[in-house]
């Protein structure tokens, strides 16, 4: 079972992205999302990470709020 905290940090480990808080707002300041456009769908994340944010935002309750909150900050 995996007990670790699900956060944004996590988040960004899971996606194999550096997960320190400059390099989060770097990202967040680069790469934005358009009105009406789900996380998972943006074209700059690989194939692996898209179905990671895809199955993450259908299935699993557990990052949905790292979800959110990275979905906030890209707006």
């Amino acid at each position: 079972m995996d007990t670790s905290k699900h956060n944004l940090y996590t988040l960004f480990d899971q996606l194999g992205l550096p997960s320190d808080d400059a390099s989060i707002e770097r990202f967040a300041r680069h790469y934005r999302l358009t009105d009406g456009q789900n996380l998972y769908q943006a074209e700059f994340w690989t194939p692996a990470q898209a179905s990671f944010l895809r199955d993450a935002f259908h299935q699993d309750a557990e990052w949905s709020d790292a979800l959110d909150q990275l979905n906030g900050l890209m707006r």
